[in-house]
C-alpha cells in the first residue's frame, strides 16, 4: 500500500496537474477536486461509492478524486487553495495548524486509529515489555516516536530502551525477514492480512489501548477560508448517504468500488475491505471536540506541538 514506483509516481504527478489546471466548468454542477492521501484503497469507499451512486451528482457536485504523487502534498494544496478538499489525517492536521496552515477538518472517513505497534505472533516478543533492549521499526519519525514512547512508557520503558530503525515503508517485509523486532505506523487493515497471506501472521499491539489517545484516522480537509460555500456541507450529506448505502450493503459496494478499478480485485484489499468497513464514520459530519482538545494536549505533552489549542482551531461541524 505504501510502495510507490517511479511510474505511478510520474503517472500521478501528470494527472494532478492536469486536474488542477483544467477549466472548471460551467454548467449547475458545482466541481469540488478532492485530493486522496495515497492511492485508491478500501479506506476511500465511502467516497468512491457516494460517487458510483450518484449521491454527489444529486447534491448539485462534480467531485473529482485524484490520488496524489507525494502523500504529502494534498493539505498543502489545500491550503494553498490549489485544490478544494483533501484526505488527510487527524495527527497530521494539529501538526498543521500549529505551523500556521489554514486548514481545518469538516468530516471524518475513519473514526478510529488504524496505527499499530506490529510483532510476529510467533516471534519473541509476547508483550510491549519484551520489547527492552530490541529493535523497532518505524516509517515516519516525529509522530510515530512520540506513539511508541506513550505506549513503553505504559509498560516501565523508554525509547532509550529500544533501537529505532528507520525502514521506511517496508513496515511487514522488515518484520519478516528478521531485520527488526517490531514496527510501528502498520495500519490493522492492511500490515495484518498482508503478514497473513504470506504465511507469518502478526499480532498487533493497539495504540489506544496502550496509552494514546483514541483519534480520527482518516479526515476531510478544507481551507478555513471556504468554510462559508454551500457546497461543502452538500459534499458532506452526500458523503453520509455513500456511508449508509456501503454498511447496508457491502457487497454492492464493493462491486461498485471496483468499477473501473479492476486491478484493486485482490485477495488484499478484498480483507481491507471486510475489516475497515466497521471504522467508517457513520455521522461523517459529527464532531467531537473533546477528542480533539485530548489529542491536542497528548501531542503538547509529548512535545510535538508547542501548545494545544480549542477544538474549533482544528475541526468544525458544519452548519
Amino acid at each position: 500500500m505504501r510502495i510507490v514506483t517511479k511510474t505511478l509516481l510520474a503517472a500521478a504527478t501528470l494527472c494532478l496537474a492536469a486536474a488542477l489546471l483544467a477549466p472548471r466548468p460551467t454548467g449547475a454542477a458545482e466541481k469540488l477536486t478532492l485530493l486522496l492521501d495515497w492511492f485508491v484503497n478500501p479506506d476511500h469507499a465511502p467516497l468512491f461509492v457516494a460517487q458510483e451512486k450518484g449521491y454527489f451528482a444529486d447534491a448539485g457536485l462534480e467531485v473529482e478524486l485524484i490520488a496524489p504523487a507525494d502523500p504529502n502534498d494534498p493539505p498543502k494544496l489545500v491550503a494553498a487553495g490549489k485544490a478544494e478538499l483533501a484526505v488527510s489525517y487527524q495527527p497530521q492536521l494539529h501538526l498543521q495548524v500549529a505551523e500556521g496552515l489554514p486548514l481545518v477538518r469538516i468530516a471524518t472517513l475513519v473514526a478510529t486509529p488504524l496505527n499499530t505497534l506490529l510483532v510476529l505472533a510467533d516471534g519473541p516478543v509476547q508483550t510491549i515489555a519484551d520489547l527492552k533492549g530490541r529493535t523497532v521499526g518505524y516509517s515516519v519519525g516525529g509522530f510515530e516516536d512520540a506513539l511508541l514512547g506513550a505506549m513503553l512508557e505504559r509498560h516501565g520503558l523508554a525509547l532509550d530502551d529500544i533501537t529505532l530503525v528507520n525502514v521506511n515503508f517496508s513496515l511487514s517485509p522488515s518484520l519478516i525477514s528478521g531485520q527488526v523486532d517490531a514496527v510501528i505506523g502498520a495500519y490493522r487493515n492492511f500490515e495484518l492480512n498482508q503478514m497473513d497471506i504470506e504465511g507469518r501472521s502478526g499480532r498487533a499491539f493497539y495504540i489506544e489501548e496502550e496509552g494514546v489517545p483514541p483519534y480520527d484516522e482518516l479526515i476531510v480537509v478544507a481551507n478555513t477560508e471556504r468554510l462559508g460555500d454551500p457546497a461543502l456541507r452538500r459534499f458532506v450529506d452526500a458523503l453520509e448517504r455513500g456511508v449508509q448505502f456501503l454498511v447496508n450493503h457491502p457487497d454492492e459496494s464493493w462491486r461498485l468500488f471496483l468499477r473501473g478499478r479492476e486491478e484493486l480485485d485482490d485477495e488484499l484489499n478484498k480483507r481491507a475491505w471486510r475489516d475497515t468497513l466497521p471504522r467508517f464514520a457513520l455521522r461523517p459530519a459529527a464532531l467531537d471536540s473533546a477528542r480533539y482538545e485530548r489529542f491536542a494536549a497528548f501531542l503538547a505533552a509529548q512535545g510535538l506541538i508547542p501548545e494545544a489549542l480549542p477544538a474549533s482551531a482544528y475541526a468544525v461541524e458544519l452548519d
